[in-house]
């Protein structure tokens, strides 16, 4: 049989083609020529076009390999940095580049640090290795949706139409924008959604409370701030109150010590708060240290530790606690030594005179006043785990010493969210597992104190004039002015704008993509048709992006000069440096604020020196050249703050050189430890754990708080706002809940191929759930409620509790012209009212599916196919 295709090739013989390589783009001295580095990513196109039109080129001879060789480091200059993004740590990497591209990156070794070496690996100094998401980052710096040069929007809110612009054009339109919304509008005008998505480092701070953008709109004299933290708002409230502080945590090297830990809504290998969490834990479970995972699913780290799984129905947390609390009273397996000493509020013996009469948490459990003891059979009925399994638990924690109650934050993340981590609270107290190695006191988590701030700090940190809960801003845009300040948990001021309700017309996201990480995007969307001014600022076009007025290209931390935090845990610092040149016309958020503020002052007399008393070490050159000045600011935050308080005495140089400064203590670190070991007072009102909150019990109008609505000043069981538990169930019958998944930082890195292969959006669903409604794995189905709609394909699996769906959180929204979205985002169904103290309501949607043959897109790349489900079973 003749070969036809050899015998084509012989009748018209072709031309070999080339395509461009990286290795085209190295110039004679050995570095990369940007310009043609860019261009790669369009040179397949550019090849046969120009086959196309018979432009012929010269042939070559065949290569074995279609790859260019691999690059040693003798061949590459190697910079130590870090990641830089809010996924619960801080880790090194280290670039390896040539000229000004990064071509690899890898991490920590051992040798970055002072006395390192290669290998270097202790309990004292463990190292601080990257996990995917940080190896991935080249591909999210070279990325396409990379936003490169300042754009402006030229079609309708949402229908992705920018065109480019100068950056010139690009500031003084917005300066005189705002200018226009204050003087019309007033100091409430513009909404700070700064989050610490871009860069949680001590110079280049994008922060909710007092970060560059803060400190930039007060100075300008308009800004209404978000105060509730999406993460953790329960955690926050629950430990103020209980704690005076949220710096709760232990360093994660003591659960090393730990004889239990109980994972409560806490899944370890996929969000960690701390670079070594997993290294500690299994040191704990090679000593004998039993866990217990209480989840709606059976996770990873269950099934890495031999968790004994204790499913529960979501949002009912509290309910099971309170049961373990009536077990351990009533068997007398309470550290009433403990109690008397530490607690206020446990029981009748500590409750001050004051507040003799009122409610203390021990005649709550046992139902004293409303006639309902909290017994395993009452919560059995509530959170659908036996009652023999709740006395069981409660007994192991009780009589095991020392015990880790983990409380994770991801329980908290619904209404009323904050009674969970009070009850907590409540347990970690009675145990006397709070101030000892090997217990744990955590809610917030965080630990040791690091020096944080190297940017300007001072009286203007954070000025507002109005502030809001969160993900109330689209409520308040679409109702106002008929609006309560109890609806949006607007703060109390000492003035006349006290209650008065924010009228905004703007927001600015810098290290946010808000957008689509709130609850409710369908209410979002309207409410944003509405506003005047939306500013993205961003190093990627991101789906907050897509709906912007403005695209400000910011540059990474690969691009600018910065020192990293530990995120939570931890105790060191990573050098940050600029590995390479910004990318495009790329700036810093503080180049950025600092050029608007001499804008803005050229166009409002009252502003003046607005821009050399916003950054007071820069001039006007600082929007071209900010290299002197970022290292001017960090130098003196390491000789003032850390050389100075934390008496460290490696310099400034060294530190540049080694890249990590990592610090040895003399003992774990426990919090709480001197107030259990040396009678410290408790930062609260009182100097104890207050499990009675006096603060709460002091409030006689809750209106006129932040918290607008009623909260219990004791931990108590409240029933959730949607739960398999309420009447919705019968029309939506699922409980929906959203957590982390381990291959984005939230919406971070959705785009990466990389870590896309390795999974796809989905929902995962109980095998007989699925069976009862025909789906297998790999069917499209659709996930609704009366607030929105999503396509997503299904996983069955038994590791799953029936009645609950499982929709990772981070999704790039990709709504269809019906508002449905094709990407299978849950947060078209989550609900935007929060709990009282602050919760987002995430993990509190009730929903419907079904088999669906509406169009699921795993994102904006329509080609974009995970190959994980081909390896699946169907159940």
């Amino acid at each position: 049989m003749k070969n036809e295709w050899s015998e084509a090739q012989s009748q018209a013989p072709a031309p070999a083609v080339r395509f461009p390589s990286v290795s085209d783009s190295i110039d004679p001295a050995g570095g990369y020529k940007r310009r043609d580095f860019l261009k790669i990513v369009g040179a397949t196109t550019g090849a046969a076009t120009l086959i196309s039109v018979g432009i012929t080129i010269k042939p070559e001879e065949a290569s074995a390999f279609a790859y260019e060789p691999y690059l040693g480091d003798d061949q590459l200059t190697t910079v130590v940095t870090s990641c830089a993004h809010n996924c619960g740590s801080r880790h090194v990497l280290v670039a390896h580049k040539k000229g000004d591209v990064i071509v690899r990156l890898s991490t920590d070794n051992g040798q970055y640090q002072a006395g390192g070496s290669y290998g270097k690996d202790t309990e004292a100094e463990p190292q601080l290795r990257a996990c995917l998401r940080g190896r991935s980052y080249r591909a999210r710096l070279y990325s396409p949706e990379r936003l490169l040069y300042p754009m402006k929007r030229v079609g309708a809110r949402g229908d992705h139409k920018f065109k480019r612009i100068s950056w010139d054009q690009a500031l003084n339109e917005i300066a005189a924008k705002m200018v226009q919304l204050k003087k019309d509008y007033g100091p409430t005008a513009i909404l700070d959604q700064a989050y610490a998505g871009a860069s949680y480092g001590v110079l280049h701070k994008s922060d909710q409370i007092e970060g560059l953008l803060a400190r930039f709109l007060g100075m300008f004299g308009c800004r209404t701030n978000s105060w509730s933290v999406p993460s953790y708002q329960a955690t926050t409230f629950s430990s103020r109150m209980t704690f005076g502080t949220i710096q709760d945590g232990n360093e994660d090297d003591t659960f090393a010590h730990s004889k239990l830990i109980i994972m409560w809504g806490w899944n370890p290998a996929y969000t960690f708060h701390g670079g070594n969490t997993f290294y500690y834990m299994r040191m704990a479970k090679q000593r004998g240290c039993k866990f217990v995972l209480i989840d709606p699913q059976y996770t990873d780290s269950a099934a890495v530790y031999d968790a004994w799984w204790i499913p529960i129905k979501p949002n009912t947390d509290a309910a099971m606690m309170a049961a373990m609390a009536h077990h351990i009273f009533s068997n007398n397996l309470h550290d009433q030594k403990f109690i008397d000493r530490f607690v206020l509020g446990m029981d009748a013996g500590t409750l001050p005179k004051e507040y003799a009469g009122k409610e203390n948490f021990k005649d709550y459990i046992f139902g004293k006043y409303d006639n309902t003891p909290k017994t395993p059979e009452w919560a059995e009925q509530i959170c659908g785990v036996k009652a023999d399994d709740i006395r069981k638990l409660a007994d192991m924690y009780a009589k095991t010493k020392p015990a880790a109650l983990k409380a994770s934050w991801a329980p908290g993340r619904a209404s009323y969210g904050e009674q969970y981590n009070r009850m907590a609270a409540a347990l970690q107290a009675m145990t006397g597992n709070i101030g000892v190695l090997g217990g744990c006191a955590e809610g917030v988590g965080k630990a040791w104190h690091s020096e944080s701030v190297a940017y300007p700090y001072d009286e203007n940190a954070n000025l507002w004039w109005a502030s809001i809960k969160s993900d109330r801003w689209a409520h308040c845009v679409l109702n106002y002015p008929n609006v309560k300040r109890e609806e949006i948990g607007l703060w109390p001021r000492e003035d006349h704008l006290d209650g008065q309700i924010p009228n905004i017309k703007s927001i600015f996201w810098q290290g946010s993509d808000w957008f689509n990480q709130l609850t409710n995007i369908n209410k979002e969307i309207k409410a944003i048709e509405k506003l005047e001014l939306v500013v993205c600022m961003d190093s990627t076009i991101t789906p907050s992006g897509i709906w912007a007025d403005y695209l400000l290209p910011i540059a990474t931390h690969f691009e600018r000069h910065d020192v990293a935090l530990p995120w939570y845990k931890g105790h060191y610092y990573i050098h940050r440096p600029k590995v390479i040149e910004p990318l495009g016309e790329s700036k810093t958020d503080f180049q950025v604020f600092t050029e608007l503020c001499y804008r803005l002052e050229a166009l409002d007399p009252s502003l003046k020196d607005l821009g050399k008393r916003y950054n007071p070490r820069a001039d006007r050159r600082y929007f071209e050249d900010p290299d002197a000045v970022d290292e001017a600011y960090l130098q003196s935050w390491w000789e003032g703050s850390v050389q100075h308080h934390q008496h460290v005495t490696m310099s400034w140089e060294e530190f540049k050189k080694h890249g990590t400064y990592k610090f040895i203590l003399k003992e774990p670190h426990v919090a709480f430890r001197e107030q259990i070991t040396k009678g410290k007072p408790f930062e609260t009102a009182s100097g104890k754990i207050e499990i009675f909150s006096t603060y709460l019990a002091g409030i006689k109008d809750w209106t006129r708080t932040q918290f607008g609505y009623e909260i219990p000043y004791i931990p108590k069981w409240v029933e959730p706002f949607e739960s398999l538990n309420h009447p919705i169930a019968k029309q939506y019958p699922f409980h929906l809940i959203s957590p982390h998944p381990r291959w984005r930082t939230h919406s971070i890195f959705n785009n990466i191929p990389w870590l896309r292969e390795t999974y796809e959006q989905e929902v995962t669903i109980n095998a007989s759930d699925a069976q009862k409604l025909g789906i297998k794995t790999g069917d499209t189905v659709e996930v609704w409620n009366d607030r929105g709609k999503c396509v997503v394909p299904a996983y069955v699996t038994e590791r799953l509790l029936p009645g609950v769906l499982v929709l990772f959180e981070g999704a790039w929204m990709d709504p269809d012209k019906n508002g449905v979205d094709r990407a299978g985002n849950p947060d078209f169904l989550t609900l935007d009212n929060p709990s009282p103290a602050g919760a987002f309501a995430y993990n509190n949607a009730m929903v419907q599916l079904k088999k669906s043959d509406l169009t699921h897109r795993p994102g904006w790349d329509e080609l974009a196919v995970a190959r994980s489900s081909v390896f699946r079973r169907d159940m």
